[in-house]
């Protein structure tokens, strides 16, 4: 019998092993990690494209989710919205009580919207298209296929019904005297 296997035991020896093994897989990774950090070009995007664009110092919303997102899209194009809209659960209400047009039909620009996913704090995605002839519609969103995690996707004309539509606020009138 081995004397080692005997003073430490069997089931030690193997944890022993499991961390030489993690050290050893963390310290190949830590020359790339230094490359990416150096270079500034991420390999995971050629996966998944995680967003690297320029920080929106106006966006309060926390970097990486949804809102986030939407906010800076739709900052991009110069109908910005507040950052008073909480988590994407609340968007369409307080949309709506800031004078936003809310309804299920899909249009450019506008916030695609759903209260009850995400453990009850919601979703958001930015209308990228809609097509004139099925109705379909592209969004595009972040933090569905994972945090900071970009993505795209077109949903058909017959779901619209199950989402929130947040519209461009319209300008207030003024009263007629």
């Amino acid at each position: 019998m081995n004397p080692l296997l005997f003073i430490m035991g069997a089931s030690s020896l193997k944890k022993e092993v499991a961390v030489v093994v993690g050290v050893i897989i963390t310290l190949c990774f830590l020359p790339m990690v230094a490359v990416v950090a150096l270079v500034g070009t991420n390999p995971v995007n050629l996966i998944f494209p995680v967003y690297n664009g320029p920080l929106d110092s106006t966006d309060e919303y926390a970097f990486g989710n949804c809102t986030y997102w939407v906010f800076l899209l739709r900052d991009q194009i110069h109908e910005t919205i507040p950052n008073t809209w909480g988590n994407a659960a609340t968007w369409a209400v307080r949309a709506g009580l800031d004078g936003y047009l809310v309804d299920h039909t899909p249009s450019y620009s506008a916030i695609m919207q759903i209260s009850d996913v995400d453990g009850g704090l919601g979703h958001v995605a930015f209308v990228e298209s809609v097509d004139p002839d099925s109705g379909a519609w592209t969004i595009s969103e972040m933090n569905v296929k994972g945090w900071d995690v970009v993505d795209q996707q077109t949903l058909p004309a017959s779901a619209a019904k199950n989402y929130n539509f947040i519209h461009q606020q319209e300008p207030l009138l003024a009263p007629v005297l």
